[in-house]
């Protein structure tokens, strides 16, 4: 019975095909429990994956939960007969209107919704005011009118949009304008009535923009503004560590492993941010004063302040070239200038570091200028250095050596040098905002105060 038992486990079904070869047919049990395994792998991955984006930021879980609420909130005028009634049957406006407008930020939100009133108030009595004068006209020119206006109003917004200032800021409220007006110059010419209709759907679309506003607002908040802050203050952050990281790898053969080359590629993420700190700024100038952040914040100067950190990122980006460049300056040349160079981008980042620290708590540094005036004096022995470049060539014991070798160092030691000159401008740029932003003086620490009395000793 056994050995019967196993000689029917061990029967195989075999198609013949040309050529004498035959294809295994693997039972149809065993092919669902591979789909079934492959489909629980892939869910499981894209669970794992849905988690990971919602632990990396809570609010964009949280930005669903608010989608979800406002839209049960603004469908109580559709569900509740009272209500309704009030409304009207274009309640289902005020639905169109929180899924079309509410955005992640309170910027973004503040920016669409602003958009949709003014627009569709604009577009909606312009529309009724042409439809007024059109059929005081009467018989064949009424409909010659709606559609002259239509064709002359719509083709002269949509050119506004190409307009810079339009663009950035009414880019929406434009497209809505141009729906609006089509939608009543069109639908007004057979509607009766058309004023209540209008009156009707602008209330409700009323209703759900300040829906919108009311969660956005006052439930768990994204502002844009705090983003833009805290995007550049990491940006900062991440050149002082490039720059740092890169001289120092090139020349502590220690340093040289991928985690510490992940980290010199911080300036990267500066060179790569502009479009969002455009569209941050944009957005935060819609948002109204919260937390350290008050009326009128000069969001402008923070893009003044990328624009000069992406302006030295391009060197940074040049020096990480050089450095990783094919040719091998000698080692006695590199280690003869190895701690000149070395204290030019430590002296510089200890700048940039002391800069993020000003911009992240919102006050004036006490000693940024005591720590230009010590990357100065890094940056004049470098010169100093370089100098006697050609001395240390002639007096060298390797008699193959010659001034061409020495050209990376040369490069390395110029672009350092007009990095701590637009180090100096990000500190300016950054002063600028201090000032402009009324930041407070930070108290000075012990611990600065001695470091303070040491870079006034060296300077004199």
């Amino acid at each position: 019975m056994a050995g019967g038992e196993a000689a029917k486990k061990s029967v195989e079904w075999r198609v013949s095909v040309t050529e004498g070869s035959s294809v295994k047919l693997e039972p149809e049990s065993n092919l669902f429990s591979r789909a079934w395994k492959g489909l629980k792998l892939k869910v499981s991955e894209f669970a794992k994956k849905v988690w990971r984006i919602g632990a990396d930021d809570p609010r964009r879980a949280m930005h669903g939960i608010k989608v979800g609420l406002a839209l049960s909130l603004v469908s109580l005028f559709y569900y509740t007969r009272p209500l309704y009634d009030g409304v009207g049957g274009t309640a289902m406006w005020a639905i169109m209107t929180v899924v079309v407008i509410f955005d992640y930020s309170v910027g973004g939100s503040l920016y669409k919704g602003f958009n949709r009133i003014v627009a569709t108030s604009t577009g909606g009595a312009l529309a009724l005011g042409i439809h007024f004068f059109a059929d005081k006209l009467g018989g064949t020119f009424e409909p010659l009118v709606l559609g002259t206006s239509l064709f002359l109003l719509a083709s002269a917004a949509t050119f506004s949009r190409f307009l810079p200032i339009v663009k950035a800021r009414f880019d929406y409220g434009i497209t809505i304008f141009i729906l609006t007006f089509s939608l009543v110059s069109v639908s007004g010419y057979r509607v009766d009535k058309i004023v209540t209709v209008a009156e009707e759907r602008v209330s409700t679309i009323g209703i759900g923009v300040s829906i919108c506003f009311l969660v956005s607002i006052f439930i768990c908040p994204v502002w844009a503004g705090g983003d833009l802050h805290l995007l550049i203050t990491k940006n900062m952050e991440k050149l002082a560590h490039s720059l740092e990281g890169c001289v120092g790898g090139y020349f502590d053969a220690n340093e040289s492993n991928s985690a510490s080359h992940q980290k010199w590629q911080g300036y990267k993420c500066v060179l790569n941010s502009k479009a969002s700190e455009d569209s941050l700024a944009n957005l935060a100038t819609w948002e109204p004063a919260h937390g350290n952040f008050g009326f009128r914040h000069p969001w402008k100067q923070y893009l003044k302040v990328g624009a000069a950190m992406r302006y030295c990122a391009y060197c940074i980006e040049a020096l990480n070239g050089c450095i990783n460049s094919d040719v091998e300056a000698p080692k006695h040349i590199k280690k003869h200038l190895s701690e000149v160079f070395m204290k030019v981008s430590s002296e510089a980042s200890k700048v940039l570091k002391e800069s993020t620290s000003s911009v992240s708590v919102m006050t004036k540094s006490p000693c940024v200028d005591l720590l230009i005036g010590e990357m100065n004096i890094a940056v004049e022995e470098l010169h100093s250095a370089m100098r006697t470049l050609p001395d240390a060539i002639a007096t060298s014991s390797s008699p193959t050596v010659s001034f061409v070798e020495t050209l990376p160092l040369i490069t390395i030691a110029s672009l350092l040098i007009e990095i701590s000159t637009r180090v100096e401008a990000i500190v300016d740029s950054v002063e600028e905002l201090a000032n402009l932003a009324g930041f407070k003086p930070a108290a000075i620490s012990n611990e600065k105060q001695e470091d303070a009395m040491k870079g006034v000793v060296q300077l004199v």
